[in-house]
């Protein structure tokens, strides 16, 4: 088989593909978040709704995106949509954004979670090798981090086979594992008060700050400042529940893509959101919502003050008591990993879609004696590799998250733009609720859009400057040519 062939070979079937979505998906998120979220909505209820609001929008965008992947069956997936509906410019900004940060920048952090609790079970981890300056310091950790990256992009390089048989046993791993602690934190929690107790005044929502001093800062939130606070906070939720759209990246390996990546989007995202919501669901009959900042008992820190935000690893020590520190740690390390490998494999398929339209470097168009676009895997491995060692994956993503959702409602709005500029063309799937379900997708993202650059114009600024970086880039790789 030759070095330089550039077809990719059709073998992924439709559980191959939601593995990918479900266990892309599924990261460390899930775990931490709802501490932060606690914190800045206050209300039982608004929690539930806030993760719910997130895996209705979530799974709308991928009954969306299912008439899309039908239409273009090809490796590179949003890409490709992009591109056919507003031109090779926008096409490549999205690239641009998914590799400067978007996809290379959750690998790092991914990574380096995984790292970071596998120190619980290796101490000497947290050794420093070696620290420039002040602000600086190589760890051990940061070491595992790198290496755990090397390893992934390896594997993915022995073919998709090998990929997709550690996706599908890291992914039923981490999903049996979130179903037990679904189960026994309800059947735990439910023989106690504490749920009832967290819904007594379900609706009063607050912003709980901590003060230097350790005091709590109470500001009840009503009205504009209660759908302002739910807004900017859901950005949260929605980073536990991104790289769904990864599937359609490695559309060119699918077996019946026109069937099968609709399917996959739509049950991947499905599975996905009732996890989500039912873990929330456990923490909150397991944990009081209120709690003490800094208090000796997960029980007495509840959601709002979990230690280091573990939320996760505060409910399992209800079920579990101490044991629960090791067997959340070994958890979060599967899912990490897990997500990792769905991450990497479908990583390099975007950046091979780019190569062969002339936008990436042209090397990355070449497949391996495996059938696998190798040189734009190790080229995503180096820079995710960097990102993590760096340490600025986490404020780069911050950055990324707001330019993410833009990306994300450009390319529903494509929809509508290729029905209109394409009537005629070939629609094996049509988008769900059409015009309704995707319109209703626009509309409630743009708010979250608008209340993130009230809220958080900083950090939206700055990812909208990071797209903006693309444009002079891509001038250059033209005139190049």
């Amino acid at each position: 088989m030759s070095e330089n062939k550039t077809e990719l070979k059709r073998s992924l079937g439709l559980i191959d593909a939601t593995s990918l979505v479900a266990g892309s998906m599924i990261g460390s998120g899930i775990f931490i978040v709802t501490s932060a979220m606690a914190r800045d909505i206050g209300s039982a209820a608004w929690l539930l709704v806030i993760w719910l609001v997130t895996g209705l929008i979530t799974v709308a965008a991928a009954l969306s995106y299912g008439e899309l992947a039908g239409m273009m069956p090809k490796a590179g997936g949003q890409f490709v949509y992009i591109q056919r509906a507003y031109g090779r410019l926008v096409s490549f900004l999205y690239g641009w954004t998914v590799f400067t940060v978007i996809q290379t920048g959750v690998i790092a952090a991914i990574a380096v979670t995984f790292a970071n609790y596998s120190a619980i079970f290796f101490p000497a981890l947290d050794n420093v090798i070696f620290t420039m300056g002040s602000s600086f310091a190589f760890t051990n950790s940061k070491a595992l981090a790198v290496i755990s990256i090397i390893l992934l992009t390896y594997i993915n390089t022995k073919g998709v086979q090998s990929g997709k048989t550690v996706q599908l046993i890291l992914t039923s791993a981490k999903l049996i594992a979130l179903f037990a602690l679904i189960i026994l934190g309800l059947y735990v929690g439910l023989q106690t008060n504490i749920l009832s107790d967290n819904f007594a005044n379900m609706w009063e929502a607050s912003k709980n700050v901590v003060n230097a001093n350790g005091t709590i800062t109470v500001t009840k939130l009503t009205g504009m400042a209660l759908l302002g606070a739910a807004g900017a906070t859901m950005i949260n939720s929605l980073f536990s529940s991104d790289a769904w759209n990864n599937v359609t990246f490695i559309a060119g390996e699918i077996k019946e893509p026109k069937k099968n990546i609709p399917r996959s989007l739509f049950l991947g995202t499905l599975i996905v959101t009732i996890i989500y919501v039912l873990a929330n669901v456990a923490y909150l009959a397991l944990l009081p919502m209120q709690g003490t900042p800094g208090a000796e008992t997960a029980f007495e820190n509840g959601i709002m003050f979990a230690s280091n935000d573990r939320v996760g690893a505060a409910a399992a020590g209800m079920i579990m008591g101490n044991v629960s520190v090791f067997v959340m740690a070994a958890l979060i390390m599967v899912s990490t990993f897990g997500a990792n490998s769905g991450l990497i494999l479908s990583g390099g398929r975007l950046f091979y879609a780019m190569a062969k339209d002339g936008l990436f470097f042209k090397q990355a168009t070449e497949l391996n004696k495996n059938q696998v676009p190798a040189k734009a895997l190790w080229v995503q491995c180096i820079w995710a590799s960097v990102l993590a060692v760096s340490g600025k994956f986490g404020d780069l993503l911050t950055y990324a998250t707001f330019a993410s959702l833009l990306f994300y409602i450009l390319t529903i709005i494509g929809v509508f733009v290729l029905r209109k500029k394409e009537p005629d063309t070939e629609r094996p799937y049509k988008a769900f609720g059409y015009p309704f379900i995707p319109a209703i997708y626009i509309l409630v993202t743009v708010a979250i859009c608008i209340t993130l650059l009230v809220y958080d114009t900083f950090n939206t600024g700055l990812g909208l400057g990071i797209v903006a970086l693309g444009v002079p880039v891509y001038y250059l790789v033209m005139n190049k040519k």
